[in-house]
């Protein structure tokens, strides 16, 4: 900041004084200087900062959804908005400019919260998880499918970190800390010191029960810093650990430190709360699906004709066996791009987020269409109907659904289980017998439909449909059924889902001799 001017009294002017006027003056000039200075660096930072803006906004908006793609350019640009632009903010804000601030805080209500980057660092974090993508394929924007190349700076990598770590999660901490500073030992500018890096790396390093290399790096830390007191007084824990668990021991047995198994700094993944996640992430990635020869010779590809319906006999849809048993079938050229497009215009306006996603209200968006909302509805509906055999009369209304970045369905039952009698009793029309799932766009890659229970991935395929149904004839629920949406890893997902339900359906879909017909 800029030295406050010197205050002059108004004395009668003897030599003396005028003298300390000329120090004076000199001083408000050097003051003056100093303000000038600060300003233009100023000025050179916005012109800068405008500079850059520019040059990403030109190629985002020439091809929004392409560029939104890349799930790197989603991650920065939530961030760009909800931290970036606010540090620009408070440094403009020194200046009088009121209109660009003015503009800037009417703006700003529409701008990602704190709430939302932390989410959208969080996806990325899933992705890396689920696709085993370590942290510098990320970081280099190296992802399948993408048109535009991306990358994660130190100052990104090190708040990846720093949402890790505030969220409790050492795991990701480290991969990320790490990341940032090995780019940072790369020497890339930054704003962030290695101390900093070092100070969050080896605490978390701790945490995962690896003290040795936490000590490692806290020397360095401390070399870099020798002031540094927390590194210090950590550094004193440390050894006072290791002292203790040296005493602990017999005296001919040498120090075996409890550690976390690490390989090249990869530490092992901690279990989470979800029992199938090993098995629902490989699939994901198409790894471990179940389909063995002896099962594909019995999948079969045919023309569909429900059953003689009238509808359907001179244009019957192409129907193809994606798993035997419990049978899911996929239907093709069911929604026209035309149909596709209306759909996702009309959910828009309606779309809410789903309570299934609550850390990122860009992972999951859904609306629910009703047929008075546009003759597509109704005409998607009927079709569906004639398809399946079923009525829609008692189906819930067309759900649709966007995956943004890192989007996701974890295993879930559509129907409701003997332990959740009352889950549609509001609706009245009984359990969900069958589930109808409409791809409206493909997937550069990721968002597959799995079913862990028998090791099923299903991708999406812009215009086709897939159907299960998700009771036995009896109604007893089928719990194979147990199903996920994979995080999308590029690109952006719409689905349209049509829940058909018991009543109605009785005589369409009859009981048969054995429970699990």
């Amino acid at each position: 900041h800029y030295n406050k001017p010197v205050l002059v009294g108004l004395l009668p002017p003897g030599v003396g004084q005028m003298t300390d006027l000329i120090f004076a003056e000199k001083d408000l000039v050097q003051s003056l200087k100093a303000y000038i200075q600060e300003e233009e660096s100023k000025l050179s930072k916005i012109k800068s900062w405008a500079e850059k803006m520019e040059s990403v906004t030109v190629k985002a908006t020439s091809d929004p959804e392409g560029y939104l793609a890349h799930p790197v350019n989603a991650y920065k640009l939530v961030k760009r908005l909800n931290t970036e632009w606010q540090e620009l903010e408070n440094l403009v804000l020194e200046d009088a400019t009121k209109g660009f601030i003015a503009n800037l805080t009417i703006q700003r209500q529409f701008f990602p919260s704190e709430e939302d980057e932390t989410g959208a660092a969080k996806a990325l974090m899933r992705l890396q998880d689920t696709y085993k993508l370590d942290p510098e394929t990320i970081s280099k924007g190296e992802f399948p499918g993408t048109k535009y190349r991306s990358v994660l700076t130190v100052d990104d990598c090190f708040g990846m970190g720093k949402t890790a770590y505030n969220d409790g999660d050492y795991y990701h901490t480290v991969l990320w800390m790490q990341q940032a500073l090995k780019q940072h030992d790369d020497g890339e500018e930054t704003l962030v010191t290695k101390a900093e890096i070092l100070d969050y790396l080896s605490y978390a390093i701790f945490q995962l029960g690896d003290i040795r290399r936490a000590m490692e790096l806290t020397r360095r830390l401390i070399s870099l810093d020798p002031h540094h007191e927390r590194a210090s007084s950590n550094m004193r824990y440390f050894e006072k650990l290791l002292e203790n668990e040296k005493e602990a021991k017999p005296f001919n047995e040498s120090s075996d430190t409890v550690e976390a198994t690490t390989n090249g700094g990869i530490y092992e993944r901690p279990q989470d709360y979800l029992p199938e996640r090993e098995i629902y992430e490989a699939l994901c990635r198409g790894e471990g699906v179940k389909m063995t020869p002896r099962r594909q010779k019995r999948l079969f590809c045919r023309y569909h004709n429900g059953n003689q319906n009238p509808h359907l006999l001179i244009a019957p849809f192409k129907e193809e066996d994606e798993w035997d048993s419990p049978h899911i079938v996929r239907y093709y050229d069911v929604l026209s791009d035309e149909e596709i497009e209306k759909i996702k215009e009309l959910a828009k306006p309606k779309v809410s987020v789903s309570f299934l996603q609550p850390a990122n209200k860009y992972d999951l968006l859904i609306s629910w269409l009703e047929e008075d909302d546009d003759l597509v509805v109704a005409k998607v509906n009927h079709r569906m109907e004639h398809i399946t055999g079923l009525t829609t009369k008692t189906a819930e209304l067309l759900q649709v659904a966007n995956y943004g970045m890192g989007g996701q369905y974890e295993p879930h039952f559509d129907f409701s289980r003997k332990e959740e009698p009352d889950a549609f009793k509001s609706l009245g029309t009984g359990n969900r017998v069958a589930t109808f799932l409409n791809y409206m766009s493909d997937v550069e890659a990721g968002g597959a439909t799995v079913f862990p229970d028998f090791g099923a991935a299903i991708w999406p395929k812009k215009g086709t449909a897939v159907f299960w149904y998700n009771l036995f004839r009896s109604g007893e629920g089928d719990y194979r059924t147990r199903h996920a949406a994979c995080p999308v890893l590029v690109g952006c997902k719409w689905v349209s889902n049509k829940w058909f339900h018991e009543r109605g359906n009785e005589f369409l879909r009859p009981c048969g001799t054995t429970e699990v017909d």
